[in-house]
């Protein structure tokens, strides 16, 4: 910002939604983004492709094994073949209580649950579940809840 900014000057922020393809997405009011990624299950599949979804980086080999393929908390949300919510997490980096699960592992894990497509949310010491209120997962940082600017609600209007 330092280097494209001026104190005192007017800044203009813009935003663009893509898709896939590069192509504009136009959101309208009853549309929502979440920060997620990679994709794990794809039609009923595992779709996990560390090289084209961002998680192997060149010339960082190990990149893809320590943000990917090792075990961590994690949460996951999919999709079944009836339309329904699959919302999955998983603590971790507590021994004898929780190892967590790689990518690989927990796009396995949602394909067996019936997911047709499923992808991963933010993990880590950001990693937790509340229902109604009441925190169901064990934070993986010392400290305890992380304290986190996103989150996914979920409530039931049937």
């Amino acid at each position: 910002m330092r280097s494209h900014a001026v104190p005192g000057s007017v800044l203009r922020v813009e935003d663009r939604i893509t898709d896939a393809r590069g192509r504009r997405v136009e959101l309208g009011p009853r549309d929502d983004i979440v920060n997620g990624g990679p994709q794990l299950v794809r039609d009923g599949r595992v779709a996990v492709d560390y090289g084209t979804d961002g998680t192997a980086h060149p010339g960082n080999p190990t990149a893809a094994y320590t943000w990917g393929i090792k075990r961590n908390p994690r949460t996951f949300l999919g999709t079944d073949a009836r339309g329904r919510i699959l919302l999955v997490t998983s603590a971790g980096r507590q021994p004898g209580y929780s190892d967590g699960l790689g990518l690989n592992e927990g796009a396995e894990l949602m394909r067996r649950l019936g997911a047709v497509n499923a992808m991963n949310l933010d993990g880590g010491g950001s990693t937790a579940m509340a229902v109604h209120g009441r925190l169901v997962t064990m934070p993986s940082d010392a400290a305890g809840e992380r304290p986190v600017g996103d989150g996914l609600f979920l409530k039931n209007t049937g």
